[in-house]
């Protein structure tokens, strides 16, 4: 392959990659949206996460990746069980008020304890994955979690995309 003008080299060494440059090629790539809750200590806790994928068939397995500075995600850990909601067009305001570090994220927001973990299972979404954690694996600036599934429910709809750092949803 040649590159061309439009072409952005990304590393002025074999070794070394732009962080800027990389966050801009990663952001080519479209993810779906995710909340991710646990009840702690009796009160309900959770983050977005775009950093979600299916790991395992059998058995089923999924991981995410929270970044180190969350400071939800240590809470929702130290409970051993979470909660996954993958968000469906329409959700974009759920998607940002979870974002936000701090604050009441369940205000105005509808949702329920989940059948097995008691996780806040949010109304309206795709699906809901209730989950057992896992493996914690130190992954640079993030950590790589494994989550085993023990409970699912599937809804209807279309995915909330996140592309080029800008929700999105998808077209035929």
């Amino acid at each position: 392959m040649v590159a061309d003008e439009s072409t952005e080299l990304l590393s002025s060494g074999a070794t070394e990659v732009d962080p800027g440059a990389f966050r801009r090629a990663l952001g080519h790539f479209a993810t779906g949206i995710t909340v991710v809750t646990a009840m702690e200590g009796g009160e309900p806790v959770g983050f977005t996460c775009q950093s979600f994928f299916s790991l395992s068939l059998e058995p089923p397995l999924i991981a995410l990746a929270p970044g180190k500075s969350s400071t939800s995600w240590p809470r929702i850990a130290q409970t051993g069980a979470f909660g996954v909601n993958i968000l469906s067009i329409g959700q974009e305001e759920l998607a940002r008020a979870f974002a936000v570090s701090g604050g009441d994220k369940f205000g105005g927001c509808a949702w329920r304890k989940g059948p097995v973990t008691g996780a806040p299972l949010l109304h309206g979404t795709l699906a809901w994955l209730e989950c057992a954690l896992e493996a914690i694996y130190d992954a640079g600036d993030h950590e790589l979690v494994v989550g085993r599934v023990l409970a699912l429910e599937v809804g209807e709809g279309e995915p909330l995309v996140y592309f080029k750092s800008t929700f999105r949803t998808l077209s035929s």
